[in-house]
């Protein structure tokens, strides 16, 4: 009698807690994502296009599916996920990329060049720009993916 007196109480004092935190998480929102500017229609275009780009690209340089777009497109968000930690979001998207029938070798591949690489973003570069190039060249050198995107790479012979 007692023991569940107490997980009632035990119950009651959990929504109780939930009851009042909730709406001051809902008021603690980030003040800095109010600050940022809206993204234009325009810059919407030039992502989209971008997106296109990259695509066309693994398309033309991977032979195979890894070159099919949703594999492209699946399998560099699963890698970036690897890269992030985030585990269990990227197992549910090798799922769906095994379902596409993408190769999973080409996972393996790309993960090892990102790794490889130098872990410290230089000026402008972003992840899925370090992602992309090791997906569409998952032999690339370390000294390649540090270049500025657009200009070769030097390497030493």
């Amino acid at each position: 009698m007692a023991c569940s007196r107490l997980r009632m109480f035990a119950a009651l004092l959990s929504a109780a807690a939930l009851l009042v935190a909730a709406p001051a998480r809902a008021q603690s929102a980030d003040p800095k994502a109010a600050e940022q500017p809206r993204q234009q229609p325009g810059d919407a275009a030039k992502d989209g296009q971008k997106q296109a780009d990259q695509l066309a690209e693994a398309a033309r340089r991977i032979q195979g599916p890894a070159g099919n777009p949703e594999c492209v497109w699946l399998g560099e968000r699963m890698v970036s996920l690897l890269y992030r930690d985030d585990l269990d979001t990227a197992f549910r998207h090798l799922d769906l990329y095994d379902r596409f029938g993408c190769p999973s070798g080409h996972i393996q591949v790309t993960f090892r060049c990102l790794v490889r690489q130098n872990p410290e973003l230089k000026g402008s570069e972003t992840l899925n720009a370090r992602v992309h190039a090791c997906w569409v060249d998952p032999n690339l050198q370390p000294s390649a993916a540090a270049a500025a995107p657009g200009q070769p790479a030097t390497t030493n012979r």
